[in-house]
């Protein structure tokens, strides 16, 4: 399963930083950033079972950012 999140990480260091503390927190996931897409998009990718979004929407607020996820877009 994979979810995005649109966010307001702006830079690289704090990415990074929010990325190594996803991967201690939430074993079985992959965490990246495009912090080139407008959105400053916040990849989550869970190898098995659901991802708890309301989760990693906690724990960028803890340090201070913003996270909600990016709905799907249908191509009709």
């Amino acid at each position: 399963m994979i979810e995005v999140f649109k966010t307001n990480v702006n830079e690289q260091r704090h990415a990074e930083i929010l990325v190594e503390k996803i991967h201690k927190r939430f074993e079985g996931h992959e965490a990246n950033f495009d912090l080139q897409d407008c959105d400053k998009i916040l990849r989550i990718k869970c190898r098995s079972g659901v991802i708890q979004v309301s989760e990693f929407i906690h724990l960028l607020s803890e340090y201070g950012f913003h996270a909600e996820v990016l709905p799907d877009e249908l191509q009709l």
